[in-house]
């Protein structure tokens, strides 16, 4: 009879044993879980934060091309663009097309500062590009994506 007592109490602690070793096992998976859904949520809500800031910058922003001049004799093509939203943009981030296709200013200014890349709200952006032939068209897209275009061109000798 002492055998038989031996293996109860063997097989009772065997029972409690695993249910420890189950309980324990469901403690580490659920701090596991929570610390990768809290690093997710956290991610998810920071994306949207900045996502919901681009937006605002984005209704905010207005350009508006004021003129553009081609100089034939110099072959200068100089386009002006207005910054008519609140939002200050840069002058290296904005991208300037000229007959569709992408092209890179020789020189750019914002109210005569040659050197400055803040191009604030009210101020005007002169861009000059050294161009061939005078453009049918020209677009300036500032940072985030606002463009403006004017198809008239003002051609002078």
């Amino acid at each position: 009879m002492s055998c038989q007592r031996s293996e109860v109490v063997l097989v009772g602690f065997g029972v409690s044993g695993s249910t420890a070793v189950i309980f324990l096992g469901v403690l580490i998976a659920s701090g596991t879980f929570y610390t990768a859904a809290a690093g997710s949520a956290e991610q998810i809500t920071d994306a949207h934060d900045g996502e919901s800031e681009d937006l605002l910058d984005r209704r905010n922003t207005a350009i508006d091309v004021t003129s553009v001049l081609y100089n034939e004799s110099s072959s200068n093509l100089s386009i002006e663009v207005s910054n008519t939203g609140t939002t200050a943009l840069s002058v290296e981030d904005t991208t300037l097309l000229v007959n569709n296709s992408h092209v890179v200013p020789d020189t750019t200014s914002v109210g005569g500062d040659f050197e400055t890349d803040v191009w604030a709200a009210g101020q005007t952006l002169t861009l000059n590009v050294t161009n061939t032939s005078p453009p049918e068209d020209v677009k300036v897209v500032a940072e985030n994506g606002i463009a403006a275009s004017n198809a008239t061109v003002e051609v002078v000798n």
